[in-house]
């Protein structure tokens, strides 16, 4: 069955146009990152908002506006479609209108990587790639070495030698090969560049593809939804490379173009760590691009980006959207990771980093008391168990109950 109505590929920086029943990774003629365009006049005509009354709760609930054509070629663990969670302690703490979170905690894998390896995959699967490689900070690759052993596809995935040890084992359980690098995500990078061509492995590498950014759209198309079509005035974003950031602000624009939603969009918010900073660092500088952050350190693996790929993108969408870019401490985004517990949810210390960034946010007045605020999580903190320090606790014994009986 033909549901996508995927027109064709446009390159974010030539504006050249590419064929998508044809594989591509970036721009042939300037290395820009290529961007999914829809026929929205007839998703609009349609009816398409309507039919989702009747769906599935998951993101291929938006299967129109996803690349896939044909439904045999989805790959799916039953990802999106994520809670939208009042924050009822931090909102009394601020004194403010609504402060939610979007949990990506309770998404397949763990993690939102799952919602654009999952389209990523499948479109893969429907071109007949057979082998694709990743470089990443940890979560991307154990999302796409589950969705390539549920589709059937070989994953070679290539991780900083510090990575999380639980997403090791994440990846050698769903069969993926698995390489460790003495170095960050850039050096994976360049390591996975020079060999794909070599071993014939597609490269899935953070915006070096078409697709991953269409799954991680589906982030803005539910917190659109999900809030009856009126869009939160404020959104805070972890941002490490940066592809959630930019899928949402890509399915606004389609949403306001089909007339789902009109008014103001939200002001978007990047949230990254002190010790890797390279987007504030060029917010703040004024720069159209990123310098690679020297010395990058974190306890948040999925921040540590010193040079994210499409960084052109992400401060575009930051300026467009009138946002801005925070640092925060390591220290602050472990409080916040037990400011988040006192809420019922156990997130990652990237999500956790929008909290911290909140005190920031309220203390310069850059958000109003009456504004709705979104933050959102991007996993589990069952990801991070080596962050979580358990003190000394005292061991109860089979006579206390005894005793106790008497």
């Amino acid at each position: 069955m033909n549901n996508s109505l995927l027109v064709e590929l446009v390159c974010s920086r030539c504006q050249r146009k590419f064929d998508p029943h044809l594989v591509h990774t970036v721009c042939k003629s300037c290395g820009g990152t290529l961007f999914s365009t829809y026929d929205l006049e007839r998703a609009k005509s349609d009816g398409v908002r309507a039919l989702l009354r009747n769906r599935t709760p998951n993101m291929w609930r938006y299967r129109e506006l996803l690349p896939v054509y044909n439904d045999t070629n989805i790959v799916t663990l039953g990802e999106g479609y994520t809670p939208i969670l009042p924050l009822r302690h931090l909102t009394s703490v601020f004194k403010a209108k609504s402060i939610v979170l979007k949990d990506d905690g309770l998404i397949p894998t763990g993690t939102f990587k799952a919602r654009g390896q999952s389209v990523a995959i499948s479109k893969a699967k429907e071109l007949g790639i057979e082998r694709v490689v990743l470089a990443s900070a940890g979560n991307a690759a154990g999302a796409m070495a589950a969705y390539c052993a549920r589709g059937g596809v070989e994953a070679h995935v290539f991780l900083p030698k510090d990575a999380p040890e639980i997403t090791k084992k994440e990846c050698l359980s769903m069969n993926a090969h698995l390489k460790l690098v003495d170095g960050l995500i850039d050096d994976a990078g360049a390591i996975v560049t020079a060999l794909a061509a070599r071993n014939g492995w597609f490269n899935m590498s953070t915006l070096k593809e078409p697709y991953r950014v269409e799954g991680k759209k589906t982030m803005g198309y539910e917190i659109a939804e999900q809030s009856e079509w009126k869009l939160p005035d404020v959104i805070i974003y972890p941002t490490g490379g940066g592809t959630g950031l930019i899928g949402m602000w890509k399915a606004f624009k389609e949403m306001e173009e089909m007339t789902w939603i009109s008014g103001k969009k939200p002001r978007m918010v990047s949230v990254q760590s002190r010790g890797c900073a390279p987007v504030v660092r060029a917010f703040q500088q004024g720069r159209e691009s990123t310098e690679k952050f020297e010395g990058a350190a974190t306890i948040a693996a999925g921040l540590r980006v010193p040079a994210p790929y499409a960084s052109e993108q992400i401060l575009r969408v930051i300026r467009e959207s009138r946002g801005t870019a925070v640092a925060v401490s390591d220290e602050s985004i472990l409080v916040s990771m037990t400011r988040l517990g006192r809420e019922g949810v156990f997130a990652c210390p990237e999500g956790a980093a929008t909290v911290a960034a909140l005190d920031e946010l309220f203390a310069n007045r850059w958000i109003d008391k009456d504004e709705n605020v979104l933050l959102y999580n991007t996993g589990t903190g069952l990801k991070y168990p080596e962050l979580i320090q358990v003190p000394e606790i005292e061991v109860l014994k089979n006579e206390i109950i005894s005793n106790t009986a008497q």
